[in-house]
């Protein structure tokens, strides 16, 4: 198996910013075009210190980065952090598949014992 490019402390900071409707639909935005967090915190029913939290929670998973401009604070999506989470889900996928491919062949196997004489 390849080893993870993430640590586990990065992976667990990772999976816990994704679990959050909000912040995946910030990543989403931020993903398509770099935003102001003026603009992100108008789009949603909440505070503007709270879309400021979701924020910063993605930006310590480094699933986004935030850079002024300005007097405005711009955020854009980070590509390569989300490479990097599908790199991993991949490498779950694999261990799966090899486990699945394992049991039919087991199944087959045992058919075929049961099938001759």
């Amino acid at each position: 198996m390849v080893v993870y490019e993430l640590s586990d402390d990065e992976v667990d900071r990772l999976f816990r910013a994704l679990a959050d409707r909000t912040r995946r639909d910030i990543v989403r935005r931020t993903l398509l075009g770099e935003v102001t967090v003026s603009q992100l915190a108008g789009s949603y029913d909440m505070s503007f210190a709270a879309v400021q939290k979701h924020i910063a929670v993605l930006e310590g998973a480094g699933l986004i980065t935030k850079h002024p401009h300005g007097r405005e604070r711009r955020v854009r999506g980070n590509p390569e952090t989300i490479r990097l989470a599908q790199n991993l889900l991949d490498q779950f996928e694999q261990v799966w598949r090899a486990r699945m491919d394992r049991l039919d062949d087991l199944l087959s196997d045992d058919q075929l014992s049961n099938e001759t004489p």
